[in-house]
């Protein structure tokens, strides 16, 4: 596998086209976004069940009329 005198095998080195690094990275970003919005879905769903409490942000966007100081 390795040398046998210590020394770390070098790097593979690759060549890839500018269109194949764009390809790659367009579905990287996708992948992201896609892991993302589940984790934001799954969120929204915690937050309707009740499983996890709000933070200030949301909050405000799901009960507004906490933040509503005209009734008092």
């Amino acid at each position: 596998m390795g040398a046998d005198n210590g020394e770390s095998p070098k790097p593979t080195q690759i060549s890839i086209s500018k269109d194949q690094f764009f390809a790659w990275k367009r579905q990287k970003d996708a992948e992201l976004l896609a892991k993302q919005a589940e984790v934001a879905r799954k969120r929204q769903e915690d937050i309707a069940s009740g499983r996890v409490p709000m933070n200030g942000r949301e909050l405000f966007l799901h009960e507004p009329w906490v933040f509503d100081d005209t009734h008092h």
